[in-house]
């Protein structure tokens, strides 16, 4: 009875259960289905970490960013610094070249005043002798 009504597209499962596929192509079905949600599964979960793996990136390049604004704000200052170094080292430069020529000038001041000296103690001294 099972072959006649097999050919009408009627079919009994394992439990007895009237369908109207065949249960070869039901069972593939059902297998198909089960392959199918695992397959959704495994998706959902690469989608997950994929995202989790995007969001690490861009929190990484964040901070990527802010340390490279922070080393180019460093070398900056860096760089005045060392504009403002040479400025006072020139600033030295000039201030010991005036206090070289001060210290030159008067060397030849106190030349000119020890030969005066010299030149009125003769005078005193020949003033004294008479």
């Amino acid at each position: 009875m099972s072959d006649l009504l097999s050919n009408y597209g009627i079919y009994f499962d394992e439990v007895d259960k009237v369908c109207i596929l065949e249960p070869e192509v039901a069972k593939q079905t059902n297998n198909l289905k089960e392959e199918c949600q695992i397959y959704t599964e495994k998706i959902n979960e690469f989608h997950r970490i994929s995202n989790k793996f995007v969001d690490m990136v861009e929190n990484l390049n964040k901070l990527v960013e802010k340390e490279k604004i922070t080393a180019i704000g460093t070398r900056n200052i860096l760089q005045s610094m060392e504009k403002q170094k040479e400025t006072h080292q020139q600033q030295l430069q000039a201030l010991i070249a005036e206090k070289s020529m001060e210290l030159e000038r008067l060397k030849i001041q106190l030349s000119s005043l020890l030969k005066t000296e010299m030149e009125q103690n003769e005078i005193i001294n020949q003033l004294t002798r008479y």
